[in-house]
């Protein structure tokens, strides 16, 4: 095996060679092996530990036998412990998300502060396996029947062309120890279940299942190289860059055959779920939106409009002490006594301090706002002063109101209230400045 592995890294990890590698080493029999093909090739290497604190002793343990295959190949050792249980409660997702969340971000805080070029991790194709027929059994595309990659960025996964069975077999070979993960024998897993009980099944169809299936994920993985280079000239055509987001055009879109297949792949990375939803919306009115977890999706006349959630706009409200100068959440706002009046522009009024009433409140504008345009004397509502403006519907989910007492002093980037304006009258004068930042 370590033959065949040299000429495949050479191969296809050929970079790997004059860099710094960081290998995560749980101590179980892959990441084990790994880490001693590595060295036995002589590569820079230094192992990267997670203990995640769920299986007590053993997890220290693992810790500890990890630690010392460091000292005894006389290599770097790093080594972390969490408390996956509390984040994955904090964050209200899986302890096995959790785990690989804790990992890969403490994987790139060693690489970036011990300048390691790249992490490897020892995924095999009996694990790629694996996640094919979860993905599959959860009603995937064919991105999820593609497998795990070989290379994400800094992450590199060199054993994926070789099976458990072979890497056991090196083990067992070389008299080489590694620790058995208990966990690893129940089936409260999906992985686990798939592991133990289906994919024997599914082996003992074939003795070439494992090579087949092999063949069969090197196809997919060609026909989705085809969808994305469709994808990028599908892009082109019909999807605009705009100011914190994009605008996908509908004529165009919908001119190609597959439409709703094309929504999906432009769309899938943003988190939606909801897509009958989503297709719904290629004949739906102007207003009609969908939401994900982190984006935004607007129709908005003949085009689709794309933006990210501002994660301060499920808060209504935002307090301004007096005498309080400046605010950067949830936008940048300074307010400053002054005792003359300068340059007025739609990011700096001047107001009567004395008719202001603190705290003042920063809010999102709502249906039913009114206020009185600096210059008249009548009052408006807001949506109608938005549509002479023609601001647009991505625009308006941007505007935050400056308020007094529920009163408006300032649609901000807009327009004063006439009620706060400065007249002759006027004692006390505030500058208030806000900084326009790029979403």
């Amino acid at each position: 095996m370590l033959s065949e592995f040299k000429k495949h890294i050479s191969a296809n990890f050929s970079f790997l060679k004059n860099s710094k590698v960081l290998v995560a080493c749980s101590g179980g029999l892959d990441s084990v092996v790994l880490t001693h093909l590595l060295h036995q090739l002589n590569y820079t290497i230094a192992i990267a530990h997670c203990n995640f604190s769920l299986r007590g002793k053993e997890s220290d343990e693992d810790a500890l036998f990890a630690e010392n295959l460091a000292e005894k190949l006389q290599i770097p050792f790093y080594s972390e412990t969490f408390n996956t249980r509390s984040y994955a409660k904090d964050h209200k997702c899986s302890t096995q998300m959790a785990a690989r969340e804790l990992r890969y971000r403490w994987f790139d805080e060693v690489a970036e502060s011990f300048n390691y070029d790249y992490i490897l991790t020892a995924h095999h194709a009996d694990d790629d396996m694996e996640t094919f027929f979860i993905n599959l059994s959860r009603g995937t595309g064919l991105r999820g029947l593609t497998g795990i990659p070989k290379q994400n960025e800094k992450v590199v996964r060199p054993l994926l062309n070789v099976s458990r069975e072979d890497i056991l077999e090196f083990a067992k070979r070389n008299n080489l120890y590694w620790r058995e993960d208990s966990s690893n024998a129940k089936t409260d897993y999906v992985r686990n279940e798939l592991r133990l009980e289906v994919l024997p099944q599914f082996k003992e169809i074939s003795e070439k299942a494992l090579q087949n299936f092999r063949k069969t994920q090197e196809h997919l993985q060609a026909s989705q190289a085809l969808v994305e280079d469709y994808m990028a000239l599908v892009y082109n055509l019909a999807v605009t860059e705009i100011d914190g987001g994009y605008s996908i055009n509908i004529a165009k879109i919908s001119e190609l055959p597959n439409t709703d297949a094309l929504l999906y792949e432009l769309l899938h990375p943003f988190g939606f779920t909801e897509w009958d939803n989503v297709f719904n919306l290629l004949k739906a009115q102007t207003g009609k939106a969908v939401l994900s977890a982190s984006h935004h999706l607007l129709r908005n006349r003949n085009e689709l409009i794309l933006t990210e959630i501002d994660e301060n706009s499920e808060k209504n409200e935002f307090l301004i002490k007096k005498n309080q100068k400046e605010i950067n959440n949830p936008i940048v706002l300074r307010l400053n006594p002054t005792e003359k009046m300068g340059h007025i522009d739609n990011t700096t009024v001047y107001v009567d301090a004395d008719k202001l009433n603190y705290p003042l409140q920063l809010r999102k504008w709502q249906e039913g706002d009114v206020f009185q345009p600096f210059g008249m004397k009548g009052k408006k509502k807001l949506s109608k002063f938005f549509k002479d403006e023609k601001v647009s519907l991505v625009a308006k989910q941007k505007v935050w109101l400056l308020c007094s007492d529920t009163k408006i002093v300032w649609i901000i980037g807009h327009r004063l209230d006439d009620r706060y304006k400065i007249t002759q009258l006027t004692k006390n004068i505030l500058r208030i400045t806000y900084k326009p930042t790029n979403l």
